[in-house]
């Protein structure tokens, strides 16, 4: 299980599973030539990205950023059409460090596409329960009132069986939301309406996690939006105003989906990683 210790906090990466998605949806109009020299494609044109939730250790809390995509929930259409290669093993990821599903305090969602949703609610005696019953969910209003009531477009992946259960935990709120000391959440918007970006910030040093506004280390590009984005040209707008001040002020960047790097820093130029927590796979 990788880890980071973040000053007095601690980062764990737990097993959320991994999902396999069309490379050229992931990163938009970018020619195949260019980003496949940064991110690798197996032959069905798939780049593989993981959904390994995010646990933070701080001042008495524990706090799960993302959920995973979740375990048993998924069809094999499903699984097939979204490269589902490992559902969640979240269960067994907090046993090892000797905690439960109940332990967790605080939820904080990004966003809730199902990939990143997934994990909020699990199978019970045939009808679903949330999967961490103690905690508070943080999302951002225009989210969660979406997510309730897609439109056209988004009702693919907002699914009833990711909020159902959990509508009474969830504390929606507008803009930006201190959740305890160093930590906050800052609405963005651009890959969905309701997209957040979280700050961890201690003792003069920044984490960002900019979530799928920046998946991989492979779209630091503010140009380099996702073709599931909504609004790409807020995508682009976040991107640019983050990533550089990210950059600037020697910001670690932190990540769910990529499969190489837990975290990155880049030197001021923006061209080079010079500082990592490289990723290891659960279930080798």
């Amino acid at each position: 299980m990788d880890s980071f210790s973040f000053g007095e906090w601690t980062l764990r990466w737990l097993d959320g599973g991994v999902t396999n998605m069309d490379g050229g949806a992931m990163f938009g109009v970018v020619p195949k030539p260019l980003w496949s020299k940064k991110y690798p494609v197996n032959d069905q044109n798939q780049i593989e990205l993981p959904t390994e939730p995010i646990l933070i250790e701080m001042d008495g809390h524990r706090v799960l950023l993302e959920s995973g995509v979740g375990a048993g929930k998924l069809s094999e259409k499903q699984k097939r059409n979204y490269g589902v290669t490992r559902e969640s093993h979240m269960t067994e990821s907090l046993n090892k460090l000797g905690m439960k599903a109940e332990d967790i305090d605080i939820v904080i969602m990004t966003h809730m596409h199902f990939d990143h949703a997934g994990g909020l609610t699990r199978k019970e005696g045939g009808e679903l329960v949330s999967a961490f019953p103690n905690a508070k969910i943080y999302a951002s209003k225009v989210e969660w009132d979406e997510m309730r009531a897609p439109n056209i477009r988004s009702k693919n992946t907002y699914w009833e069986e990711n909020w159902k259960s959990i509508e009474d935990q969830v504390l929606p709120f507008n803009g930006e939301i201190s959740i305890l000391p160093g930590l906050k959440m800052i609405h963005t918007g651009g890959h969905s309406d309701g997209h957040c970006i979280v700050l961890l910030e201690q003792n003069g040093e920044t984490m960002i996690h900019m979530a799928d506004l920046m998946p991989t280390h492979a779209h630091k590009n503010p140009l380099w939006v996702l073709a599931y984005d909504d609004y790409p040209m807020n995508s682009i707008a976040a991107k640019q105003k983050w990533i550089k001040k990210g950059i600037q002020e020697n910001w670690w960047f932190i990540f769910y989906h990529d499969s190489f790097y837990r975290a990155v820093k880049w030197d001021q130029d923006g061209k080079e990683i010079i500082e990592s927590v490289k990723r290891h796979s659960f279930g080798d």
